[in-house]
């Protein structure tokens, strides 16, 4: 009868990256994407001077235009927003069958799965949980009001440096400059905005419903390979 080998204790390098291998890899992507962003995006800035006469910008210029603003903010703020929104979404809805979903109460488990907190807390819980109270009211919530804390700082700032790259369109045409409040009820503004939201919201369903049917063994996205259709949750 062969008996398993201990796996060697991972020390120093290995288990950093062991332990943040997920974030390390797509902080990685996300700056590796955000530089070809900023690249790709000066050159086709670079080609619209050329062509309206104006000057050629350097990285750090460019850097600070409202074309580059706008094209990042409008995207994170959608991003924000599709993860708050599914985030809250999923305390109340459930979808029977996505491992996406909180159990149903007809379903095993259900009241394994429930948070209590206050009972479950230990030494080494967060403070806030050790604290009670007001700290416990916030940071169980906390998540939540993080990501739309985000979302209205991005909103805030596609707006504002949408109004500088507007206004700078309008310049080379003659006309007046818009305030942050004109462009604000501008058909423009919303424009950007919803064709980045329904995106975001159709990836969010596809998830939902995808994850009922198919399986990717091994993700902690997706249920047991072996496991029915309908069954909820992870």
């Amino acid at each position: 009868m062969s008996s398993k080998r201990p796996r060697p204790e991972r020390t120093g390098l290995r288990r950093l990256l062991y332990e943040n291998g997920l974030s390390l890899v797509v902080g990685v992507l996300f700056l590796a994407s955000l530089v070809g962003h900023i690249l790709s995006g000066r050159a086709v800035y670079n080609e619209e001077q050329r062509t309206h006469g104006g000057h050629e910008v350097g990285l750090a210029r460019f850097l600070t235009t409202g074309e580059f603003g706008e094209t990042l903010f409008e995207n994170w703020e959608s991003e924000f927003l599709q993860m708050g929104a599914f985030l809250l979404l999923t305390v109340k809805l459930r979808q029977r069958g996505s491992a996406e979903s909180d159990k149903l109460d007809d379903e095993e488990g259900k009241a394994e799965d429930e948070d209590h907190p206050s009972r479950e807390r230990t030494k080494d819980s967060p403070w806030p949980v050790k604290r009670g109270g007001w700290a416990l009211a916030l940071y169980q919530h906390s998540l939540g009001l993080a990501f739309f804390v985000l979302f209205a700082g991005s909103f805030f700032l596609h707006l504002w440096t949408g109004t500088d790259a507007v206004n700078e369109q309008r310049a080379q045409h003659g006309e007046s400059a818009l305030t942050v409040l004109q462009y604000f009820g501008d058909a423009q503004f919303w424009y950007q905005s919803f064709q980045n939201w329904q995106s975001e919201f159709l990836s969010v369903l596809a998830m939902v419903v995808l994850t009922i049917f198919l399986r990717e063994r091994g993700s902690a996205e997706s249920k047991h390979v072996a496991a029915p259709h309908r069954e909820t949750g992870k």
